[in-house]
């Protein structure tokens, strides 16, 4: 049975993980915003559905009445193109932030079409960031200082690395409370995830003790093929339940939302897509929810 059609009826139902698939309940409304738990979604193989997954995440939740930014921290500038910005076109992106003493993040932000949705925008600016941090002081936390002050506005900061493991990731990681790591069902994909796990590791040990797995998200799976049913499992068998029971399906209509400017959630909201990021944004939240219970001064 297909994550996307959990129902009370599905509670000892196996899922495509091979695991009993868990009821993650309605999370309670929020009596106040903030602080924001940063999280950084990164992996440093490119489409693995990272910025996909930031976008259709953060609507999921932000229609769940949380307050969400997204942060843009790739130059291609994906995640504000599929949130229908022109990156070339904007005066000012992350890149000012981080590099213009004059300029502040709230003076960059811009609301999306989702209602509680923000974004920090990016575009190819960012590109020259890499090489001129190398010089600053401190230059793996310039990111979480510029963010800093965004923090008791929103409920959620997500933000959508690069492709790759250099300082500009390493700035998300160390200002982040938490890593999710959107997987590809695809061989290869897996070759890397202990390449990131290590670093991940490096960063929680020299930079950011608080930092934390959130979970490993398996994406483009078809359960009609052998080859993406087998990677799902050795992925379970080596992570456990570090990976989320929310397993993304590939569909054609992440990239028509995407083209469309819009989460999928908004663009086609009856979809077994935007079915599956909502019960991720549970399963997300229900996860962040325990974490706090069992360890409150970490958590919080």
């Amino acid at each position: 049975m297909s994550v996307s059609g959990l129902s009370e009826a599905s509670a000892g139902t196996i899922g495509p993980t091979g695991r009993p698939l868990p009821v993650f309940p309605m999370p309670e409304p929020l009596l106040r915003h903030g602080p924001a738990r940063v999280v950084a979604v990164c992996n440093q193989k490119g489409g693995v559905g990272k910025t996909t997954t930031t976008i259709s995440l953060g609507a999921a939740l932000a229609e769940l009445g949380r307050r969400v930014l997204l942060v843009d921290f790739d130059p291609q500038g994906a995640l504000s193109v599929g949130l229908g910005f022109q990156p070339h076109e904007l005066d000012a992106t992350v890149y000012n932030v981080l590099m213009e003493a004059g300029v502040t993040a709230r003076d960059v932000v811009f609301p999306t079409k989702v209602e509680n949705m923000d974004l920090l925008p990016s575009n190819i600016d960012l590109s020259g960031a890499e090489v001129q941090l190398v010089h600053e002081v401190g230059r793996e936390f310039v990111l979480g200082r510029v963010l800093a002050p965004l923090i008791p506005e929103y409920d959620v900061i997500m933000i959508d690395c690069q492709p790759s493991l250099g300082l500009l990731t390493v700035n998300a990681l160390a200002c982040a409370d938490g890593v999710l790591v959107p997987l590809e069902c695809e061989y290869f994909a897996m070759r890397g995830v202990a390449l990131l796990m290590e670093t991940i590791d490096k960063v929680s040990t020299r930079l950011s003790p608080k930092l934390a797995m959130d979970g490993l998200l398996a994406t483009m799976y078809d359960s009609r093929t052998l080859h993406t049913r087998e990677v799902l499992a050795g992925v379970v068998a080596g992570f456990g339940d570090k990976v989320f029971h929310t397993v993304i399906n590939r569909t054609v209509r992440f990239p028509d939302a995407s083209v469309a400017g819009e989460p999928i959630t908004m663009f086609d909201p009856s979809s077994a897509g935007a079915a599956s990021y909502r019960e991720l944004a549970r399963e997300v939240l229900d996860r962040w929810r325990r974490a706090e219970l069992a360890d409150p001064v970490s958590a919080g």
